[in-house]
């Protein structure tokens, strides 16, 4: 027996400099600290400063959770602007690459801190696209678990289309995915991998390499909703896999969601109002995400949607959607037509707080995973408008397995390589929007069928958050 009690396992964390990338490993780490576990999490100042929220709370609940900085490379060194920390902070396509070679500068600085610490960590986890901390992690000695922010059902897409290629069926550009438990369609513009375009290669590589040499997976997923997957996906990588979430259902007080990203919002207390005075599953919700940018004519025809569907509706902009005096003036017009109806939100809203409001009953989503969780977790169904990378095989998971979603229509991706909704054709008309919509909240025999299934998955998220069930898979 010890005089001296053995010191918590302390995780060092490393998420990808992306919201929706840093959001869930965030969550990771309060639920570790509140378990007893000390939980680090490595960032650069700008993204830190977006952390402060959440250390904040932390602290003020007494949580062994800290945030650390490490320097972002010169702007000199990287060709980007000075202050770029964050993908949502490109506004020029060509920007990405540089963006991904400039985090593996990072290296130096995160090994330097891990070997100043007075006692060897016990763990890292860290994203699956910062592939850089695979050769710190084997350099000081520490375990390392990689955090894919898809669901297994992706992931297992992805490792498959990796280890097996596509199997092309007929002369449609059409690919079946091997190796899954349900039949799995793809294009070669839909399929799987977040560093296909010419130029990320390297990188894929990488990634994949970094993959193969970590010690495990962890998902933001839970059993009851890809049971199946999750074990295809745990055999085929040859890894222990653990579904921990939804994490989303952890954040349940608006204080808390509003630590997730220290960012100013629109006064909740104003929507919850709004949504207080609308029946019970009638609002559809409209947002997507933190990096797709709608240029005008595409916002015109999402509002002009919304507006001819007759549903109420409260519809989230960008600030930089409405920068110019043409868009704040049709916006404006769009807000009086629809007065008492409509509710358009500029900038950013707690998400969580909305979907879990009872008055909403849909959700137009461009289907990146933290949303569609949190849509799920919530029983509100989807209209589906996927733009790149994994969310076109999220779309089909929900449409096509878990019979939630309606697809809008779109079937490549907004702009290759970029995250950028900019090109020269309108991917969706307004026809689009009122159709699928209309689907989605009408009330028919197939609608209530759809929504009470996301209703069934939302009891099963819950009871997958219930204390002592969480961590459970491998």
């Amino acid at each position: 027996m010890s005089s001296t009690a053995e010191p918590p396992p302390h995780f060092i964390i490393v998420p990808l400099a992306a919201q929706g990338h840093t959001i869930p490993l965030v969550d990771i780490a309060r639920l570790l600290g509140e378990r007893g576990a000390r939980a680090s999490i490595v960032s650069t100042p700008v993204n830190a400063a977006r952390l402060r929220g959440v250390a904040d709370l932390a602290a003020g609940d007494k949580l062994p959770f800290e945030l650390v900085e490490i320097p972002f490379p010169p702007a000199a060194d990287t060709g980007l602007p000075p202050g770029v920390e964050n993908v949502d902070q490109i506004t020029d396509s060509s920007l990405f690459l540089p963006f991904f070679y400039a985090l593996r500068d990072l290296a130096g600085p995160l090994e330097a801190y891990l070997r100043a610490l007075p006692r060897r960590p016990s763990c890292n986890i860290t994203d699956w696209c910062n592939s850089w901390t695979a050769v710190v992690a084997r350099r000081v000695s520490v375990p390392r678990l990689f955090f894919h922010s898809p669901s297994c059902f992706y992931s297992l897409c992805d490792i498959n289309a990796d280890a097996h290629g596509l199997q092309q069926q007929g002369d449609n550009d059409r690919y079946v995915v091997p190796g899954m438990p349900v039949l799995v369609e793809v294009t070669m513009a839909t399929k799987p991998g977040f560093f296909n375009e010419p130029g990320w290669e390297a990188l894929q590589e990488e990634a994949m390499e970094a993959m193969r040499t970590a010690e495990g997976a962890v998902v933001n997923t839970f059993l009851d909703l890809e049971d199946e997957f999750f074990a295809c996906y745990e055999f085929t990588l040859g890894k222990p896999v653990w579904t921990l979430g939804p994490f989303c259902l952890y954040n349940r007080d608006v204080k808390a969601m509003a630590s997730r990203w220290n960012k100013p919002a629109v006064v909740q207390s104003a929507i919850t109002s709004w949504l207080d005075t609308m029946d019970t599953d009638s609002v559809i919700y409209v947002s997507f995400g933190s990096v797709v940018r709608k240029v005008p004519k595409h916002l015109y025809e999402v509002g002009h949607g919304l507006e001819d569907t007759g549903k109420p509706f409260i519809c989230v902009v960008k600030e930089s959607e409405v920068a110019t005096m043409e868009v704040q003036e049709w916006l404006s017009a769009l807000e009086a037509r629809t007065a008492g109806r409509g509710l358009v939100v500029r900038g950013w809203a707690l998400q969580l707080a909305i979907l879990s409001h009872r008055a909403v009953g849909g959700f137009v989503t461009h289907c990146g995973w933290n949303s569609m969780l949190e849509a799920i977790a919530h029983g509100v169904p989807v209209v589906t408008w996927p733009h790149f990378a994994d969310q076109f095989l999220n779309e089909r998971l929900a449409v096509d397995v878990l019979g939630v979603g309606v697809p809008i229509g779109v079937t490549t991706p907004a702009m290759p390589a970029t995250l950028i909704d900019d090109d020269d054709d309108v991917p969706v008309a307004r026809a689009d929007v009122v159709r699928t919509v209309s689907a989605l909240m009408s009330g028919s025999e197939e609608a209530e069928e759809r929504r009470m299934k996301a209703k069934e998955l939302g009891e099963k998220a819950r009871r997958a958050m219930e204390k002592g069930r969480w961590g459970r898979g491998a």
